[in-house]
């Protein structure tokens, strides 16, 4: 009796009703639609920095679902840098990071090129390049090879593991993958936002590398939703819903996994975590907007390379309160410097102190309360 949908007769002939998927399907459509007329009315320079305001947090909450926290600035430096856009004074981003964005950026940008075992190697090579993850040596660039045992998904202690998924064996993989990639490549009819979703489901399940396969699996379903609004501008991020939701996700796919071949329930869960995506972009949006304002209101005041990258993290959504020491961290300037930069933004009506005080004084813009 089989366990996984892999080991069934009908694998992989998925189905699903589209009576119960239209009217969400078609909402997700309209919503899509919407959502990029509005952004294309915005002009050049608002829509690069949504594109990446959503870009910097799809590449950081796509590597939360897997627990690694990136770091953000040098995740914005490394996409702004690579679509041309000024970095200002944020940090130069490690190789770590530049894989994750490097592998993103080719999935969204790049969305039109067929997808091909190379082109999956490249992105994995990118995502681990040290050759290892953690501590553990992993083959990298090529499909698992099951050397230390069966593919699966596990969580518990030690010597109590519990086995959420065991994927197909390693020398189904070659075989699984080119049937996988015919199809993604292929016109099946389809709609794409709905093929988003089985790729995603498709491809995880398969598990063809020994890491990184969510995040890749996620970096398809961005691809294949960039193909369907034939744009490489992302102004929406899944990965952030997904983040949100991250035990739902991991207990859908788990019972999608071990069920039949009918995903209606996946893709239904799909189309309601792409719509919250579209109200994560209103904010996106209103972020960018408030941070335009911001410009036209100070732009003819003059600051120093300090007082300006902190008024950026600020604008950029800053985490936790800002205070002295932290603005002397950030700088790498001393607690007198800083408080100097604090004073004359206040004087100029550009900071203020933030009600509620408590043992630190904090600081916040202007109108930002």
């Amino acid at each position: 009796m089989a366990t996984y949908i892999h080991e069934r007769d009908d694998w992989p002939r998925f189905r699903w009703s589209d009576a119960q998927l239209v009217e969400k399907l078609a909402m997700v459509r309209h919503r899509q639609g919407r959502l990029i007329g509005r952004m294309e009315a915005l002009g050049f320079p608002l829509r690069a920095e949504a594109v990446l305001q959503t870009l910097t947090e799809d590449v950081l909450k796509s590597s939360e679902i897997e627990g690694e926290v990136l770091d953000r600035d040098q995740v914005r430096s490394s996409i702004a840098r690579r679509l041309g856009m000024d970095v200002g004074a944020l940090p130069p981003a490690d190789r770590h990071v530049e894989g994750v964005v490097e592998m993103m950026l080719d999935a969204t940008q790049r969305y039109a090129a067929p997808l091909t075992d190379e082109r999956l190697f490249a992105w994995h090579a990118a995502l681990f390049p040290t050759g290892r993850s953690g501590m553990s040596r992993i083959t990298v660039g090529a499909w698992r090879t099951d050397h230390s045992g069966p593919m699966q998904v596990v969580s518990g202690p030690f010597g109590r593991e519990k086995v959420h998924y065991q994927a197909p064996a390693a020398p189904r993989v070659d075989a699984e993958m080119r049937a996988f990639i015919e199809w993604y490549n292929g016109d099946s009819g389809i709609d794409l936002v709905l093929k988003a979703g089985v790729a995603h489901l498709w491809f995880v399940t398969i598990h063809p590398f020994e890491d990184g396969n969510g995040r890749i699996a996620r970096a398809l379903a961005d691809q294949m939703l960039a193909r369907s609004e034939q744009s490489p501008q992302r102004f929406y991020s899944m990965s952030s819903q997904i983040r949100q939701q991250r035990n739902v996700y991991y207990d859908i796919l788990e019972r999608t996994q071990k069920g039949d071949l009918d995903v209606t329930h996946w893709l239904d869960w799909f189309l309601s975590c792409l719509n919250r995506a579209f109200d994560g972009a209103e904010a996106t949006l209103a972020l960018v907007l408030k941070k335009a304002r911001f410009w036209e209101r100070n732009g003819q005041l003059s600051f120093n390379d300090r007082q300006r990258l902190i008024l950026n993290r600020l604008l950029n959504g800053f985490e936790g309160k800002l205070n002295t020491s932290k603005w002397a961290k950030l700088c790498k300037c001393s607690p007198d410097t800083a408080l100097r930069d604090i004073g004359d933004l206040l004087q100029r009506g550009v900071l203020e102190k933030e009600t509620g005080g408590g043992r630190s004084t904090s600081y916040i813009l202007v109108h930002d309360a």
